[in-house]
């Protein structure tokens, strides 16, 4: 008790303490909305007068994390080339690099990959591969499976890798069909099976998936 009365007189005595973060408050606001409306000129102002590209605000997110939730690329170059992290997560656990291959924002895949870190994942377990394959964005799976240390087996806490997950949450059409394919090419391993022993095999025919179920068996899916 004694202490937080301590506290409170020394923060009564300094107001300038008080005040100074009131402005910092102030002034981390104007680079989130610069973000957030696209604004490059107002980003510029706003780290020439000191803010913080990695600052957060109430849900955690970074300016780079409105920036790439609005698909904002312009702004979103801008505070990468200021030092902007494309791995930090917010509450959600979204980070851009991952939320950018979720939406299949192929453009920012791009800008982010070379400073992606794949032990990063979502809330999830997952890393960007898994709903870009769930959701069929075919330039981005291609973006991310060029690179050859990308784990293309990971498995999130589902249980089901980039693969399984195009097989389960798909449409089984022309679309997933070309998922497969991209998988298989890249090494992907058919045979996983998810939490209760089900393979990607099993749940495609399950499904009615003929045209997966022959892919998988072409690629020696049991």
């Amino acid at each position: 008790m004694r202490l937080t009365l301590l506290l409170g007189l020394l923060w009564v005595m300094h107001p300038a303490c008080a005040q100074k973060e009131k402005e910092m408050t102030m002034r981390d606001m104007i680079i989130f909305k610069a973000a957030a409306a696209n604004d490059t000129d107002a980003i510029k102002k706003a780290i020439a007068g000191g803010e913080q590209v990695e600052a957060k605000d109430a849900e955690g997110r970074t300016p780079l994390m409105v920036a790439t939730y609005h698909h904002h690329t312009a702004a979103a170059k801008l505070l990468l080339a200021a030092g902007a992290n494309v791995n930090t997560q917010d509450h959600l656990q979204n980070s851009p690099f991952l939320y950018a291959g979720a939406e299949g924002y192929t453009d920012l895949v791009k800008l982010y990959l070379p400073g992606a870190d794949y032990k990063v994942y979502n809330r999830y377990g997952g890393s960007a591969l898994i709903p870009a394959c769930e959701r069929a964005h075919l330039e981005v799976i291609a973006i991310l499976l060029a690179d050859k240390n990308f784990p293309v087996d990971h498995i999130n806490r589902l249980g089901w890798s980039a693969l399984l997950e195009a097989v389960i949450l798909g449409q089984g059409g022309a679309a997933h069909q070309q998922v497969l394919k991209m998988l298989i090419a890249a090494g992907a391993h058919v045979n996983i099976a998810d939490k209760d022993g089900v393979t990607a095999l099993q749940h495609a025919q399950k499904r009615g998936y003929k045209e997966i179920v022959q892919l998988l068996q072409q690629a020696g899916a049991r």
